[in-house]
């Protein structure tokens, strides 16, 4: 599994930092954002084609990790 999360990337210089997926600029918040929108993984991986389904994968065990953290911070939801 920890192999996995080495498809997640920090880098400074793409998307501000944002954790990517391959250092690619497509964020793990974007992967996260669909399968909440109620996309499937296949329909994901057919939308956009650089997509693995180990990179989904990779976006929701990330997610699980920050999850866990000790420390939650309140997420404000944004004004429309």
């Amino acid at each position: 599994m920890d192999k996995l999360l080495e498809r997640i990337t920090l880098n400074p210089e793409v998307c501000s930092g944002k954790p990517t997926l391959r250092n690619m600029r497509f964020t793990v918040t974007q992967v996260l954002e669909l399968l909440a929108s109620g996309m499937t993984h296949a329909e994901i991986l057919e939308d956009y084609p650089y997509l693995e389904k180990e990179d989904i994968q990779a976006c929701l065990l990330y997610a699980a990790h920050m999850a866990d953290a000790r420390t939650i911070v309140a997420v404000l939801h944004k004004a429309a």
